[in-house]
């Protein structure tokens, strides 16, 4: 009967493993933060805001550095009404490259839509953090039927298989390599 022993060719092995997994998580995470992704709903409400490195200025949070002007879009699903509020601000020439230097227009657009109760599809990246005051940045928006849905991020889901492909044949070498040492 042969028993199961860790030996330290396995341990390592399984190391190697852990660290590839690692690596693919943060990999598939940013894919996911910094791709665009879509949403469909209605704009109900914009607002600008004063904010500094610590977020909105309020009497809890004075400012205490250099300010800026930070524009949000509230949205509600049509669907389940579920509540979002987007932050509107300009990538200009930095990362993520999206080039978007109209943060002032598509504010007022969105303005539009909430008068007119427009139901609109909205561009977005990033997350939507509560505990951390963190809000997805939209992109764009443009208005579609009452019943349409959203898009899908192709690109997202290009790299995503990407991502799979390469853990797939990362793991698949790192085993293949153990295993060959093992047959010397």
């Amino acid at each position: 009967m042969a028993a199961n022993k860790l030996t330290l060719r396995g341990v390592v092995r399984l190391f190697f493993i852990l660290v590839t997994l690692l690596i693919h998580g943060v990999l598939f995470a940013t894919v996911n933060f910094y791709f665009p992704h879509y949403e469909v709903a209605h704009v109900t409400g914009v607002e600008v805001k004063r904010v500094d490195k610590d977020g909105p200025i309020t009497k809890a949070n004075p400012a205490d550095g250099p300010t800026r002007d930070v524009y949000y879009i509230y949205t509600q699903n049509p669907q389940n009404d579920k509540v979002m509020v987007y932050r509107n601000e300009d990538t200009r020439w930095g990362f993520p490259f999206y080039f978007k230097f109209d943060s002032a227009d598509l504010q007022a657009r969105a303005q539009g839509f909430a008068v007119d109760k427009k139901t609109v599809q909205v561009k977005y990246y990033g997350w939507r953090l509560v505990m951390f005051d963190e809000f997805r940045n939209m992109t764009s928006m443009k208005e579609v039927d009452q019943n349409a849905t959203a898009a899908w991020p192709i690109a997202s889901y290009i790299f995503y298989f990407l991502l799979l492909l390469t853990l797939f044949l990362s793991i698949q070498f790192i085993r293949g390599w153990f295993d060959s040492e093992d047959k010397e």
